[in-house]
This record gives structure tokens, C-alpha cells and sequence, in this order.
């Protein structure tokens, strides 16, 4: 899971150097399958359940899931960009948001206090704390930045498959649920909006938005618990 970990971080490192105005969502998808190809490694994308690309592109007010095209990233536009590998079966999975050039300071605002959200629920991946100290991290850091935490979807555990039990919501109190155990990995993917946290799913099965037309950010990273904290699989 480290190797397949890392081929997620190059495939992130790689899309956001490519990811400026004038290149398409499609174009993106491009590079990410590249860095596969030159890593012998395979996507955990494509084709699952029929998902048609390598990766997941969302801009602006998609929330997740967004499919590569022929978008065209504009000056100002937010772009989460959801990525997943397998190596000798072993899944890893992440996600990060960029900025498009300059973007407005709401925008700004939002990227950074998704990713916080992020960086404050893996500091709680210690052996004995509870789901529930996750989410409620996630959470607190959403009210503190006055944005609103998506509640449909939530991350996972990870491993021989990409989606694998517990189910991790970004909400909730302290303390409740499963105790985390030395040995589990898990995907933590805080997705948190400007405006309200109500979503519609569009005709095309997959694309998910802000029901007001808010932006989205989505932030996610695979990690390990371990006797010794969390150790994050998806960082270069």
C-alpha cells in the first residue's frame, strides 16, 4: 500500500503542474494515466461500477465524482482531483484541491480550511480513539472556517479493495463508534461547502454538485494506524 501510496502522490504532483487555464479535465486524466503506465501500476477508477476515466476531475461546484472531458479550466476556477492506484492488489487512494491561478478569497478560504479539516481528523488515527474523534474533528474545523460539511458521503477503509468497512463520516460527536485498531488503513475524505451541505446527483449517475451552486472542495488522504500515530500512505 506504500507503493501504491506513492504512485497517488506522483499521479496528484504531476495533474497539478498540468492543471492551469486553457487544459481540459480530459487532458488531466491523460497525465494521471501516464504516471501508471510508467509505474506498472493500475487505476482503481476505471471502470469501476462503469466510471469511464482514470480519475475523478471536479471543478467548482462539483462536489465529487466529476468525470474528465472537455472542460476547460478558466482563471479562478477551484479543481478537486481524486486519484486511486493498485499495486499487487493493493489499493490507495486520495484527493486534493487546486487552485486554477488566482482565485477569489472565499475560494481561498475554502481549499485551506478543507485541507486543516483534513490535517487535524489524521492527527486523531491513534490506536483507541473512535470514528466518531474523527468526523467531530472534521467537523469542528468546518465551523470554525463557516463551512458546511457534506453528509451523504464519507470515506472508508481501504486495502485489498478501495471501498472496504468502517464507513468514516466527517460529522458527529467525540468518542462514538468503532475504536480504531493498530493494523487498519483508512481513507479520510473531508468535502466541505461555501454555501449549504445539500447535494444533487446530475443525469449522468456519477457527477455530484452543491445543490445552491456553491463551491466544493474535497481533500482525502490513505492512511495507516500504526503503535506509533498515523502514517500517511498518500504523501510523496
Amino acid at each position: 500500500m506504500r507503493r501504491a501510496g506513492r504512485v497517488v502522490a506522483e499521479m496528484h504532483e504531476c495533474c497539478t503542474r498540468a492543471a492551469r487555464p486553457g487544459v481540459t479535465t480530459a487532458q488531466l486524466d491523460r497525465v494521471a494515466r501516464d504516471v501508471l503506465d510508467r509505474r506498472d501500476a493500475r487505476s482503481n477508477f476505471l471502470n469501476y461500477r462503469g466510471f469511464p476515466a482514470t480519475i475523478c476531475t471536479s471543478p467548482n461546484e462539483v462536489i465529487v465524482h466529476g468525470i474528465p472531458g472537455d472542460y476547460v479550466l478558466a482563471e479562478g476556477d477551484i479543481l478537486s482531483i481524486d486519484a486511486g492506484a493498485i499495486i499487487e492488489g493493493w489499493h490507495a487512494d486520495a484527493a486534493i484541491t487546486v487552485p486554477i491561478g488566482e482565485v477569489d478569497k472565499d475560494s481561498a478560504r475554502l481549499i485551506e480550511g478543507t485541507r486543516r479539516s483534513l490535517d487535524e481528523a489524521i492527527d486523531q488515527v491513534v490506536v483507541g480513539n473512535s470514528l466518531g474523534d474523527l468526523g467531530a474533528a472534521v467537523e469542528a474545523v468546518a465551523g470554525r472556517c463557516g463551512l458546511a460539511v457534506v453528509r451523504e458521503y464519507v470515506g472508508h477503509g481501504i486495502g485489498t479493495a478501495m471501498h472496504e468497512d468502517p464507513q468514516i463520516p466527517n460529522y458527529g460527536p467525540p468518542g462514538r463508534g468503532l475504536r480504531l485498531k493498530q493494523g487498519w488503513v483508512v481513507a479520510i475524505e473531508p468535502m466541505l461547502n461555501l454555501g449549504s451541505a445539500e447535494t444533487h446527483l446530475l443525469d449522468d449517475g456519477w457527477t455530484v454538485v452543491t445543490a445552491d451552486g456553491a463551491r466544493s472542495a474535497h481533500f482525502e488522504h490513505t492512511i495507516a494506524v500504526t503503535a506509533n500515530g498515523p502514517e500517511v500512505l498518500t504523501l510523496p
